[in-house]
C-alpha cells in the first residue's frame, strides 16, 4: 500500500466507490450480528478494528490501495458497532406493550435521522476534542496503528527500523492470534470467561441475609488492552468507582433491602436496581461538569469551523491543509435541518396515532427542540467519553437513562395533567420514542470522534470521513429494523406481553430504560439513588480539581469514576489491570535504550489483542444467531466451572507475562 502523504485531496485514493461498497457490506454483516448479540448479552462490539483488518486483506490484492482508503472502509463499517446500540432503547416500545413489531419506516427514520444528526453535531467538536485535545482515544489510536502497520508506515527513524524488520507487524499479528485463540478456548468452556467471587459478610448467612459483595474479572484481552491504552489515571479512577460500588454500595443496599438467594444473585440484583442508578447520577453530574469545561474549546472549534467556511467562500480552500477540511459549517446546518424535518413528522405522526392528538403540535415541536438541544449536549459528552475510555466501553445506556428521565419529567410537568389517566401508557411510549432519536444521535457521536482521531493519525481528510459515516449510518439503519423484527418474532424480549421467558432475549438496557420511563410517568420512581450518585459525582469533581492544582500529574477523571460505579466489574476491573500493567511496562521501557520503540510495540501489541477478540466476537455472535445455541462450541458443562476458572485465570496471567517479555526482546533485536 502507499504511505500517507500530505498531498492534495485529489492525489489520494481515499473516498472511492470500492471502499464504500466494501464498508457497506461489512456494515450490513456486523450490524446484524451486533443487534442479536447486544440483545442477548447486553453489549455490542466495536467494529472499526475488525473492519480495518478485513479491508486491508481485501484491498491489499487490489491496485492503488492506500491507507486512507482503508480508513474510509473502517469509518463506514464503524456504524455497525455504534448505531446498533439503538437496541438499548427501541425494543422498550415492545416491552411496554406499545408495539408488537418494528414498523420499518418509523424505525429506519429514527436510526437514520438521529445517526446523521450525530455526525453533524460532532463536526464542530472535532477541533476541540480531537485536534487540540490530549484525550487518549484508545480504540482510535489502536485502529490507526493497525492501519499503519498494515501499510508499512512509520513515524520516526527508530520506529521505522523496527517496522522495517517486521517487529511492528509481528506484534499486531501475534497479539491478534493469541487473543483470538484464547477467545475460542473460552467459548469451549475449558477456560472460564471470568474469575468471579461473591460472598456474604458481617457474621450472616443466607438465612439471615447479611450484606453481600464480590468481584468479577473478565478474562478479556480486549479489555486488558484498552486498559493499557487509556493509561493509569483513567484506570485508577475506574477502580475508585468500582470500590465505591462494591465496597460500599452493594453491601449497603443488600443490608438495607435484604433478599434470599445465592450471593451472586443478590449482589447483581442490588447492582441492577440501586447501584446502577447511583452510577447514572454520578455520570450525570460529571457529564454536566464536562459540558461546562468544554464550553470554551467548543466555541473555539465553532469559530474555527466558521473561519474555515469563510476561507472556502473566498475561493482559498486550497490554502488550508487537507487534514483540516471538514464538511462546511453551512452544509452542516443545512443537513441538520433536513434531518429534523423527518423527526418532526415522526413525532407528529406518533402522537397522532397514540391518542395524544389534543397536544400533537406541542409534542411534535417540543420533541424536535428537545432532540436538537439534548442531542448536541450528549454528542459533546459521548465524544469526550469515547476519547477517555473508547467507544466500546462508553456507558451509552447511562446516557439513555438520563435522557429518558429528563424527557419523561418534561412530559409529566407540561402535558400529563391535560390527558386522562388512561393516556399514561401513550406518554411512556412517546418518551421512549423521543429518547430513541436522541440515543441514535449519542451512539454515532460516541463513534465519530474516535474515527476522526484515527483519521488524524493516518493523514486522512475529515470531510471524507464524515460523509463516509453518513453512508454507514444509512446502511446500518436499513438493516436494524428487519433484524429486530426477526429476533422479536423468533424469541421476543424479556418482560414483553405474552413472551415465553425461557426463550426471550434479555434486552437488559431496553428493559431498564422502559421501566424508568414508566416509573417517572407514573410517579413511583425512587430518586434517592440518583441523588446519592450526584453527590458522589460532585465530590469527585472537587477532588479532581484539587489534584489538578496541587499534584498536577495525578488526576481523578470524574466521568471515569462514574463509569466505575455504573458498569459491572466484569467490564471495569480488567481495564484497571491493563492500565496498571501498561503503566509498569512503560516505566520499564523508559529505563531501556530504546524507550519509544518499546512503548510503540506495547501499543501495537494492545491493538492486536483488541483486533483478535473483536473479530472472533463478531464471528461468534453470528454463529450464535444462526445456530440458536448460546454455546455452540462448548465442550464441557457446569461441572467443570471451578476448574475452568483456575485454568483460565492462570493461563491469562501467564500469557500476559510471556507477551510483554516477547515484545521486550523484539525491541532489543
Amino acid at each position: 500500500m502507499k504511505k500517507p502523504t500530505s498531498a492534495g485531496a485529489g492525489a489520494l485514493g481515499e473516498f472511492t466507490l470500492r471502499g464504500l461498497l466494501i464498508g457497506v457490506v461489512i456494515t450490513v454483516i456486523f450490524t446484524a450480528a451486533n443487534v442479536y448479540f447486544g440483545l442477548k448479552a447486553g453489549i455490542t462490539f466495536s467494529t472499526s478494528i475488525p473492519a480495518a483488518v478485513i479491508s486491508m486483506a481485501i484491498l491489499r490484492s487490489l491496485r492503488g490501495a492506500t491507507i486512507q482508503e482503508n480508513n474510509i472502509v473502517q469509518t463506514v463499517a464503524s456504524a455497525a458497532g455504534t448505531l446498533s446500540s439503538i437496541i438499548f432503547v427501541l425494543p422498550g416500545l415492545v416491552i411496554v406493550g406499545w408495539w408488537t413489531g418494528f414498523p420499518f419506516w418509523m424505525s429506519f427514520t429514527v436510526c437514520a435521522a438521529g445517526g446523521i444528526l450525530g455526525v453533524m453535531y460532532t463536526i464542530p467538536l472535532r477541533r476541540a476534542l480531537v485536534t487540540h485535545s490530549d484525550l487518549p482515544y484508545p480504540e482510535g489510536v489502536a485502529c490507526a496503528e493497525v492501519l499503519k502497520v498494515g501499510s508499512g508506515s512509520a513515524r520516526n527513524e527508530d520506529i521505522e527500523k523496527v517496522e522495517a524488520g517486521g517487529a511492528g507487524l509481528k506484534a499486531v499479528v501475534w497479539g491478534s492470534i493469541v487473543s483470538a485463540a484464547f477467545y475460542i478456548i473460552v467459548q469451549t468452556h475449558l477456560f472460564a470467561s471470568d474469575v468471579a467471587r461473591y460472598f456474604r459478610f458481617g457474621g450472616g448467612d443466607e438465612a439471615n441475609r447479611a450484606s453481600v459483595s464480590g468481584f468479577d474479572f473478565s478474562l478479556s484481552f480486549a479489555l486488558f488492552a484498552i486498559g493499557h491504552l487509556v493509561g493509569l489515571s483513567v484506570g485508577l479512577a475506574m477502580l475508585v468507582g468500582a470500590l465505591i460500588a462494591w465496597g460500599w454500595g452493594i453491601p449497603y443496599f443488600t443490608a438495607l433491602h435484604p433478599a434470599a438467594g445465592a450471593a451472586a444473585e443478590v449482589a447483581q440484583a442490588a447492582w441492577s436496581h440501586y447501584v446502577r442508578y447511583v452510577g447514572a447520577g454520578a455520570i450525570g453530574v460529571a457529564a454536566i461538569w464536562t459540558l461546562c469545561t468544554l464550553v470554551r474549546p467548543v466555541l473555539a472549534g465553532l469559530s474555527g469551523a466558521i473561519a474555515a467556511s469563510r476561507v472556502r467562500k473566498a475561493g482559498q480552500a486550497h490554502t488550508m491543509p487537507r487534514t483540516e477540511h471538514d464538511i462546511p459549517i453551512g452544509m452542516v446546518a443545512l443537513v441538520s435541518l433536513l434531518c429534523l424535518g423527518p423527526v418532526l413528522w415522526l413525532f407528529w405522526h406518533f402522537a397522532l396515532i397514540s391518542g395524544l392528538s389534543a397536544k400533537v403540535w406541542l409534542l411534535a415541536v417540543g420533541g424536535v427542540i428537545f432532540v436538537a438541544i439534548m442531542g448536541f449536549l450528549v454528542s459533546a459528552v459521548c465524544g469526550y467519553m469515547a476519547g477517555l475510555i473508547g467507544s466500546s466501553n462508553s456507558p451509552l445506556s447511562g446516557i439513555g437513562i438520563l435522557v429518558v428521565v429528563v424527557c419523561a419529567l418534561l412530559l409529566v410537568f407540561e402535558v400529563k395533567s391535560q390527558f386522562p389517566a388512561a393516556a399514561g401508557k401513550a406518554l411512556v411510549a412517546f418518551a421512549l420514542f423521543v429518547t430513541a432519536v436522541v440515543f441514535a444521535v449519542a451512539s454515532i457521536a460516541n463513534n465519530n470522534l474516535q474515527d476522526l482521531k484515527t483519521g488524524q493519525l493516518v493523514d486522512a481528510t475529515p470531510s471524507k470521513q464524515q460523509w463516509a459515516l453518513v453512508v454507514g449510518v444509512i446502511a446500518g439503519a436499513l438493516v436494524i429494523p428487519p433484524v429486530l423484527d426477526l429476533v422479536n418474532h423468533a424469541y421476543g424480549f424479556l418482560g414483553a406481553p405474552g413472551v415465553d421467558p425461557a426463550r426471550a432475549l434479555p434486552a437488559p438496557q431496553a428493559g431498564l430504560i422502559s421501566a424508568l420511563a414508566e416509573g417517572v410517568i407514573q410517579r413511583n420512581i425512587d430518586w434517592s439513588a440518583l441523588a446519592v450518585g450526584g453527590l458522589i459525582g460532585a465530590a469527585t469533581i472537587g477532588v479532581d480539581e484539587l489534584l489538578g492544582r496541587t499534584v498536577k500529574r495525578a488526576r481523578l477523571p470524574p466521568l471515569a469514576v462514574g463509569l466505575g460505579i455504573y458498569l459491572p466489574t466484569m467490564s471495569t476491573l480488567m481495564i484497571v489491570v491493563g492500565s496498571i500493567v501498561g503503566w509498569a511496562f512503560n516505566r520499564h521501557a523508559a529505563r531501556g535504550p530504546r524507550p519509544e520503540t518499546l512503548r510503540q510495540l506495547g501499543v501495537l501489541l494492545a491493538s492486536g489483542l483488541i483486533v483478535g477478540e473483536s473479530l472472533l466476537g463478531v464471528v461468534f455472535a453470528a454463529a450464535v444467531a444462526f445456530s440458536g445455541n448460546p454455546a455452540p462450541i462448548a465442550l464441557v458443562g457446569e461441572h467443570f466451572a471451578t476448574a475452568s476458572m483456575w485454568l483460565g485465570g492462570i493461563a491469562f496471567a501467564l500469557i500476559v507475562w510471556l507477551l510483554y517479555r516477547w515484545i521486550a526482546r523484539l525491541a532489543r533485536d
